[in-house]
């Protein structure tokens, strides 16, 4: 197993209500998980291939919960990347080199056996971590605008946090919204205003890192 370890942020968009079911070990709140998901890797290697300042995205869709299984995933990675370094993204986010069940993209692709070949196009994405808003753009494949959550009556900024102590892709993520439209291969249709997250990645072949 060739050792990695990356450290980054994720921005995610699902289908479900603000919040995620998943998170808290219950269903999908349409009974069937679509989402879409962009990465910036900060710093990171795999083996002595250096992985700082890539990027890479992934769209997902499953016929019911994702523990179900019968997926299909597709995974992009920006067009800057040297073949090394897209060999060794599509690896990790594919669950390659990691031991099993360690990592979220371990369980996501093991449930996914329907896979589109890995797409190699630029990658467009804006965060303001602090401010939950963002986006992610990848052309011909999904566009995602991030924003934070409101009150519903005076429509002033509302903060929530999700704690994982034990989670397998982050130990605390800010929630937000978002909004999805897809142009590629796998279609996402119910991603408005749904639910969003940004979190740190510190990982490897054995999972999230807790020094991080």
């Amino acid at each position: 197993m060739t050792p990695w370890e990356i450290h980054g942020f994720e921005l995610a968009n699902c289908n479900c209500d603000t919040g995620c079911p998943c998170q808290f070990m219950s269903l999908p709140t349409k009974g069937h998980c679509e989402a879409a998901v962009a990465f910036i890797i900060e710093k990171g290697h795999y083996g002595d291939v250096d992985l700082s300042g890539t990027r890479l995205a992934q769209v997902f869709k499953w016929p019911g919960a994702v523990h179900e299984g019968n997926g299909t995933m597709q995974t992009i990675i920006d067009e800057s990347a040297t073949p090394e370094q897209r060999n060794a993204l599509e690896k990790i986010a594919t669950g390659q080199d990691t031991e099993d069940m360690a990592t979220f993209w371990w369980v996501y692709s093991a449930m996914s056996p329907h896979k589109l070949e890995t797409l190699y196009k630029p990658l467009d994405i804006k965060m303001d971590f602090d401010g939950r808003s963002g986006s992610a753009k990848v052309p011909d494949v999904f566009e995602t605008a991030f924003e934070p959550l409101t009150n519903p009556i005076t429509g002033v900024e509302h903060r929530a946090r999700i704690n994982l102590p034990h989670g397998f892709e982050y130990r605390f993520a800010e929630v937000a919204k978002a909004t999805t439209t897809t142009t590629g291969a796998i279609a996402i249709t119910e991603n408005t205003g749904s639910h969003a997250h940004f979190c740190e990645l510190h990982m490897n072949n054995a999972g999230v890192l807790e020094a991080a």
